[in-house]
């Protein structure tokens, strides 16, 4: 899958999934420009990469105008940003609540609503998000995740209403577990063989990203079993 010459704003880019998506969209040929709070500046591999608070609305409106400005255009979202954090509705405090539904959520709606004008303007883009199964089939113990997480489907599902037409698209993955050192490490009881493997996630962003997508709107694509 190849998305030669595109600028890919890729939120997140230094995360742990970063370390998988990053590489994968410089070599289907993508101009990345990644957008962390606390970028690395250990990468020789051609990425622009900015710091930036995404969950901050004046932040997020200074980033964009700045790829911008130094790129040219914003072909393409990905947003990797999101954030795990467990419990139960009756133990969850209000500063965890607004935290998930400030990572998972906010971020998502910021990025979104600060890049649809461009990309409307230009009669083409692509914001792909990254959701969760669990928003799908929850389980009990990550109360405000999984709500933030619903949230964010609900968000690209009323996106892909309102941009019927315009020649942008927005969908999203579903992955269960992903299958990170950080996630064995805090789960070394939990087979993962059936997590979902970062370059799974990296193949699926590449096609919902690509040229050959732009007929899908609205999808949530599950990965993992």
């Amino acid at each position: 899958m190849r998305v030669d010459g595109k600028v890919v704003l890729i939120a997140g880019g230094s995360g742990a999934l970063g370390g998988t998506v990053v590489p994968a969209f410089l070599a289907a040929g993508a101009r990345a420009v990644t957008a962390d709070r606390s970028p690395s500046t250990d990468h020789a591999d051609g990425r622009l990469a900015l710091r930036a608070d995404v969950t901050d609305e004046v932040d997020v409106r200074r980033l964009v105008d700045e790829v911008i400005r130094t790129v040219g255009r914003i072909d393409v979202l990905v947003n990797l940003v999101g954030g795990f954090a467990p419990g139960r509705v009756e133990t969850t405090d209000l500063a965890l609540w607004q935290r998930m539904l400030t990572t998972n959520l906010t971020a998502a709606f910021l990025l979104s609503k600060t890049l649809l004008p461009h990309m409307k303007e230009r009669g083409t883009g692509r914001l792909v998000h990254v959701a969760a199964w669990a928003a799908v089939k929850p389980f009990p113990g990550a109360a405000a995740y999984i709500v933030a997480k619903s949230g964010l489907l609900g968000l690209i599902n009323v996106l892909a209403l309102e941009l019927n037409g315009s020649g942008v698209t927005v969908n999203a993955v579903l992955p269960t577990t992903i299958d990170t050192p950080a996630n064995r490490a805090g789960m070394p009881g939990v087979d993962p063989a059936t997590w979902a493997r970062p370059a799974s996630i990296a193949e699926t962003l590449l096609f919902l990203a690509s040229d050959e997508a732009n007929q899908i709107n609205g999808a949530t694509v599950p990965i993992g079993a």
